[in-house]
């Protein structure tokens, strides 16, 4: 089938990316052609080697901008969002594909589409929500409402529940979110170990993840050489950067910490991950209670055992030994949590390798793949 990717995120680089590569790569391998449809000024930050066709209305990024300017940017992007929908509308009519996957959507997207003629589109319309946050409950489920009578638009919430809040109305599905893998090292499984335990932090650096305190902590510590804290860093806003680079200060002296500030694409972030034996996520926003954790599902499809706040994903850790929780926001928990990380992971490794492929298995974007085009034919 020739499926069509809608991609209207504009972004520097991270998991959006690697995202849209999984819906590329894994498609392709079942036979299917895929093709990207983008905003007119649309930037790759990655070549996927798929057809790109663009549609009228630019792209918009909030990146850097100011409270004022985002408010303005925002209704720019709700009107242009209503032009790429009728304009995909269009080429439905011209057959230019059997399936239309939008990666990345929000209650915002489903709004939009219901005052747009796609939503009576004769093929399928998967838009992809990565979790639903309790403030937007309301607004998700009043639009969804509203797309109730439109069968070919389908929404696939990313969960590891069967359920949105304890509801599931009859055009929401639920959808496990696909681990991310190391694509461009083919040997990556067969790398030996031993060494010193070298511990990474990973990912877009923001305020809220409280990096700080966590390098406090882990310096309070007391560790032996053997242990080795690896951060990587890749900033958006100014200020993020600002503080980013004071932290790198502060700590230039400790020998058992390295940074790098540098966002990551490709091979270059995998290698950086799989450089590291375990991955620390300290991040304590309630966010990620509800909405999948891009780290956490790099550090699963890594094979990598976690130290992580316990409100990353309960349901994920009830089921699977991948790691150690703490108590989010607690930095006397977290530091527990890291020594006793620390103290048993020789004893604990053989389990985590275990659980880390049992959850694999479960979670492999191969299978979200499979449930998307099954979903297409439902």
């Amino acid at each position: 089938m020739k499926i069509a990717l809608f991609e209207s995120i504009q972004t520097p680089g991270g998991h959006e990316i690697e995202f849209d590569r999984i819906l590329v790569e894994e498609l392709q391998a079942r036979g299917h052609e895929v093709a990207f449809y983008v905003p007119r000024n649309h930037k790759f930050q990655y070549q996927y080697g798929v057809p790109v066709h663009y549609l009228p209305g630019e792209g918009v990024t909030y990146a850097g901008v100011g409270k004022l300017v985002k408010v303005w940017y925002a209704a720019k992007r709700e009107v242009n969002r209503l032009r790429w929908y009728n304009a995909l509308h269009t080429l439905v009519g011209q057959k230019a594909f059997d399936i239309l996957i939008v990666p990345t959507a929000s209650y915002r997207f489903l709004r939009s589409l219901a005052l747009t003629s796609l939503k009576r589109s004769p093929v399928p319309v998967i838009l992809i929500v990565h979790g639903v946050m309790p403030r937007d409950e309301a607004d998700f489920f009043a639009n969804v409402e509203k797309l109730a009578g439109y069968p070919a638009v389908k929404i696939a919430v990313l969960t590891p529940e069967d359920n949105v809040f304890g509801r599931r109305p009859n055009n929401v599905f639920c959808i496990k979110p696909p681990v991310y893998i190391p694509r461009d090292v083919p040997d990556w499984q067969n790398r030996p170990g031993g060494g010193k335990l070298k511990l990474g932090f990973f990912g877009q650096y923001r305020r809220e993840k409280n990096l700080d305190a966590f390098l406090d902590m882990f310096v309070a510590a007391g560790f032996s050489a053997d242990v080795e804290l690896f951060v990587q860093g890749a900033t958006v806003e100014p200020a993020d950067t600002a503080d980013f680079e004071r932290i790198i200060a502060k700590y230039r002296a400790n020998k058992q910490i390295s940074f790098l500030h540098k966002g990551l694409v490709g091979r270059e972030w995998q290698e950086a991950i799989l450089g590291v034996d375990a991955l620390i996520l300290p991040y304590a926003a309630e966010r990620f209670r509800h909405q999948p954790s891009a780290m956490l599902y790099t550090a699963i499809g890594y094979r990598k055992p976690v130290v992580a706040a316990d409100n990353m994903h309960p349901g994920i850790f009830a089921r699977y030994e991948i790691g150690v929780q703490f108590a989010a926001g607690d930095n006397a928990a977290l530091q527990a949590a890291l020594k006793k990380f620390v103290t048993t992971y020789e004893e604990k490794y053989p389990i985590y390798r275990r659980e880390l492929a049992r959850i694999n298995a479960d979670f492999g974007p191969g299978k979200m793949a499979e449930d998307l085009v099954k979903l297409a034919k439902e």
